[in-house]
């Protein structure tokens, strides 16, 4: 029988399988995307020397909608990036979906220039 596993476990699981396949270098750089019940935080990463080189996050924007914020970060990180040099990144949702606030800092990001 397979063991039963809860949610930590879960996603810590999923969060695995996606960082076997994700990793980031000095030019294409892992964006990582970390999501708690109230905020949003996203770093640009670079896993080869173990170095965030850039990082955003929800704690000093003042939006009504938890979306809306998202994507503001994602436009964030995605400036960050651009004074960096950095056009193109690999996507990291954490093992998350892709969906809701995971997505709207994606489209932000996209929004902001970055290819992924």
């Amino acid at each position: 029988m397979g063991r039963i596993m809860n949610k930590k476990q879960s996603l810590k699981r999923k969060k695995l399988r996606v960082r076997r396949v994700v990793s980031g270098t000095a030019t294409k750089p892992r964006l990582s995307v970390y999501r708690s019940l109230s905020n949003v935080f996203a770093q640009l990463i670079d896993d080869v020397d173990g170095k965030t080189l850039a990082s955003a996050s929800t704690l000093k924007i003042k939006q009504g909608k938890k979306i809306e914020a998202a994507t503001e970060v994602g436009k964030q990180i995605a400036a960050a990036a651009k004074k960096l040099g950095i056009t193109e990144v690999s996507f990291d949702r954490g093992g998350r979906i892709y969906h809701g606030r995971i997505k709207a800092v994606a489209e932000g990001a996209r929004a902001g220039g970055l290819k992924f």
